[in-house]
């Protein structure tokens, strides 16, 4: 692309709000995502939390259970010296076992639930429990073994059975809190399971309509190249070789009217002189064709309707433009596309079908342009029609061309029953005023008018 397209090539509005459209939707699909995400996370940690708080809770009621159980077997022994020694260890062993359950209830976030009855136990455990043992040794001590299983029955049962309490409280909440969890896992799910694939179609929407809109762009600006360089190519063909061989032609005037009147040569230069006359009419109608980007892009008919007279054709054909529908805007190429073709075909009934009645239907409608040039000549042999004539190129460039703008091109005649050429483009590619392109012509056209202009000839 050069420069001078670069320079052209504008992000307008529509196109910088539907980036801006995108990277929000990337952006607010993910920070959705990332929520959503978050609402899990947070609500496995709080099912964790439960969990572990009952954990914890076993885990100590484990604890005070062995500790009961081994004190009362020290009290059947009625052995107090051992009672003395195994009842430090053990002491420790449970209120470090106190200790850990505190800590990890303490470790919990600030909105982790954590039951009302669960750091009263411990405290419990932690001001009862040395007391208690206290006094138990001391009895021991005296030989009062009646007076300490009285103690351990009513000291240490009471903590056992307080935990007890506390672990069906803790159960019940794991399930509250395991249904709840439940069901908004089961919501999270759902709405990620929306999110993703309606954020992925909307993304893919949004960026195939910029890649749309993008290569669109580049299309227009190419084609606007194209319409510059067949400009340029058409003022130096008038500036340069037109105007040199106008020259010439002037020259051979001047030089046949300076030859006698029987001179025996002056028939060849006469002769020299038709020949060129008709090149330079060739190339005037070839410079008009490359120029076809003058006419107004409405205009089609006119531009057609003066072919006749840019001939000089002085026939008495009757010749008419008939137009149906209401006339559009057709983006410039595709313009001069649809003349070239329509220009093409009625010089050829101009020229060769020595027809009465020549006419060219113009139908603009919603859906396509169509051109139908038709006469009642002498019509187009079937082989012609199918491969061209020895040394002309009418037919196959018009399907060329058709081809090259995604119209499609169809001859229909017989020898002495006339001869019918219908263009029909669709609508999406022929006017501006459509906002969309087929998706085949976007795919393609960029390739087709990159390949090589084919210049008409005659059929």
């Amino acid at each position: 692309m050069k420069s001078t397209d670069l320079n052209r090539f504008i992000v307008g509005p529509r196109l910088a709000l539907t980036f801006a459209v995108l990277i929000a939707l990337i952006v607010g699909g993910n920070g959705l995502l990332l929520w959503q995400f978050h609402i899990a996370r947070e609500q496995t940690d709080r099912l964790n939390a439960v969990s572990q708080q009952v954990i914890s809770v076993l885990r100590l009621q484990d604890s005070l259970r062995s500790f009961h159980q081994q004190l009362d077997e020290i009290a059947k022994t009625q052995n107090a010296r051992r009672l003395t020694v195994e009842i430090a260890p053990l002491r420790k062993s449970l209120l470090i076992e106190t200790q850990q359950t505190r800590d990890v209830v303490t470790s919990f976030p600030p909105d982790i639930k954590v039951d009302p009855a669960f750091l009263p136990t411990l405290e419990a455990i932690d001001v009862t429990l040395p007391s208690q043992l206290d006094a138990i040794t001391a009895l021991a001590t005296k030989g009062d073994w009646e007076a300490v299983r009285r103690r351990l029955a009513n000291e240490l049962k009471p903590l056992e059975t307080q935990t007890s309490v506390l672990i069906k409280s803790m159960d019940q909440e794991v399930s509250a809190e395991l249904a709840q969890a439940v069901a908004r896992m089961n919501g999270v799910q759902r709405r990620i399971l929306f999110i993703v694939p309606a954020t992925a179609i909307v993304t893919l929407s949004i960026a195939g309509f910029l890649g749309w809109a993008i290569t669109r762009r580049i299309i227009l600006l190419r084609l606007e190249e194209r319409i510059e360089e067949r400009t340029r190519i058409a003022r130096e063909l008038h500036d340069t070789l037109l105007q040199g061989v106008i020259s010439a032609s002037m020259q051979l005037h001047i030089a046949v009217d300076s030859l006698p009147v029987d001179s025996p040569s002056r028939p060849a230069f006469a002769r020299i002189l038709q020949l060129t006359g008709q090149v330079i009419d060739d190339g005037r109608n070839a410079v008009r064709g490359f120029r076809a980007t003058d006419i107004e892009s409405h205009e089609l008919a006119g531009a057609l309707s003066r072919v006749p007279q840019e001939l000089n054709f002085q026939d008495e054909t009757d010749f008419r433009v008939i137009i149906e529908g209401h006339p559009q805007p057709l983006h410039p190429v595709i313009r001069d596309e649809v003349y070239a073709i329509s220009r093409e075909a009625l010089v050829n009934a101009l020229r060769h079908s020595k027809a009465a009645h020549i006419r060219i239907d113009l139908e603009y409608s919603t859906g396509q342009l169509r051109v139908l040039v038709r006469d009642d000549g002498c019509g187009i042999d079937t082989a012609v029609q199918a491969t061209g004539r020895d040394g002309h190129w009418g037919l196959s460039g018009m399907r060329e061309r058709a081809h090259r703008i995604g119209g499609k091109l169809k001859v229909l005649s017989r020898v002495g029953a006339g001869t019918e050429v219908e263009l029909r483009v669709p609508g999406e590619i022929a006017f501006e005023s459509h906002s969309t392109s087929a998706s085949r012509w976007l795919g393609g056209i960029y390739r087709r008018f990159a390949a090589t202009t084919v210049n008409p000839d005659n059929r």
